[in-house]
């Protein structure tokens, strides 16, 4: 039974995608955040679980959280795993 666990959660992995790469206008659940950077998105409020807005791409991403707008660097969203 572990090893059905694990493949699960390797299959959820493999259906991330980082911030960057998502689509403008869609809505995403935050589902990961890696890298050494977690601390500081996670005061930013983007928090595992939370709904997050892509709004813009350019050099930097324009993003609604909570309500929120905020711009974060593509390197920053590069750390930030949503899903559907």
């Amino acid at each position: 039974m572990p090893q059905l666990n694990v493949a699960a959660t390797e299959l959820q992995c493999d259906s991330l995608i980082s911030l960057c790469q998502a689509a403008v206008g869609c809505e995403f659940h935050i589902r990961f955040l890696q890298g050494p950077a977690c601390e500081k998105l996670r005061k930013m409020g983007f928090c595992e679980s939370m709904r997050v807005k892509k709004i813009s791409n350019g050099r930097n991403l324009l993003c609604s959280v909570c309500g929120t707008r905020m711009a974060i660097s593509k390197d920053l969203a590069e750390h930030v795993l949503v899903s559907a």
